[in-house]
């Protein structure tokens, strides 16, 4: 008898120390969750996940092992039940449980759940044992298939918008040809100055382009058309010209060179 008090005091102390561990680690998780959430990284996150599931096995592996009495066989009954603020309780708790009264009791002392979920769980058990092996493998199969498509479509998801976000982020035009190209059509920067030659020789002010089309028309020859009427206007450079009298009608210093420029050395 005094041996498994003995046992029973051991595997308690080892009990609470590792409860104790354990608890400090949420602790310390969950200050960091509240207080440093601006500066937590995943990695920091994961290792807090790994200490709190490597302090939880160890738990459960001193509440399996062979030297550890079945709790389940033990009974604890409240001897003392006082409405009034007890100090050691306070104390022992960490102020979370000032006094020990019979509303507290049955929550702290409980080692069942509700009866509620209770009918609950056992009802979900009774479902589960009424399903043939044979149905239970397919619902399984059934369920992989509908995650293995979930798992396919989010993927491609990820893909596309990844894809998408590549796509929108790429350049396609050079800045440094079209700030020149602005710069051109706004400032004229880097454009060219120059006239063609014999531009402006015969040609008078307040008509620009014109010398540009006498100089073209300086090498061309007159050749009348076969069966054109003889009012048929000369053609210069492809354009028409319109006769005197008409609007539109050209400075007769520029008719003048047009004239000679028109005359071939060899025309008669």
């Amino acid at each position: 008898m005094q041996r498994e008090e003995k046992q029973l005091e051991l595997t308690l102390e080892a009990l609470i120390s590792q409860v104790a561990d354990l608890k400090n680690s949420f602790v310390s998780f969950i200050y960091k969750l509240e207080n440093e959430y601006d500066r937590l990284t995943w990695p920091s996150v994961l290792d807090s996940f790994a200490l709190l599931s490597g302090q939880l096995n160890t738990l459960n592996k001193v509440l399996k092992h062979e030297k550890t009495p079945l709790l389940r066989n033990q009974v604890i009954i409240p001897l003392v039940l006082s409405p009034d603020r007890d100090e050691e309780i306070m104390r022992q708790t960490e102020g979370r449980v000032p006094v020990f009264s019979h509303e507290v009791v049955p929550d702290h002392l409980r080692t069942k759940p509700d009866p509620e979920v209770e009918e609950q769980e056992k009802q979900l058990i009774t479902d589960a044992a009424r399903i043939s092996p044979d149905v239970a493998q397919k619902q399984i199969q059934s369920l992989n298939k509908m995650c293995s498509n979930l798992l396919e479509k989010i993927s491609k998801e990820e893909r596309e918008s990844e894809s998408g976000g590549l796509r929108q982020n790429k350049q396609t035009f050079n800045p440094a040809d079209t700030n020149a190209l602005v710069a051109a059509v706004a400032f004229g920067k880097g454009l060219s100055n120059r006239r063609p030659p014999g531009s402006g020789a015969s040609v008078q002010s307040g008509q620009p382009g014109a010398g540009a089309i006498i100089a073209g028309a300086s090498g061309m020859q007159q050749v009348p058309m076969s069966g054109a009427p003889a009012q048929q206007q000369p053609m210069l450079a492809g354009v028409q010209m319109t006769q005197a009298g008409q609007p539109g009608k050209m400075p007769s210093g520029i008719k003048t060179n047009i004239k000679s420029a028109s005359m071939h050395p060899y025309q008669r």
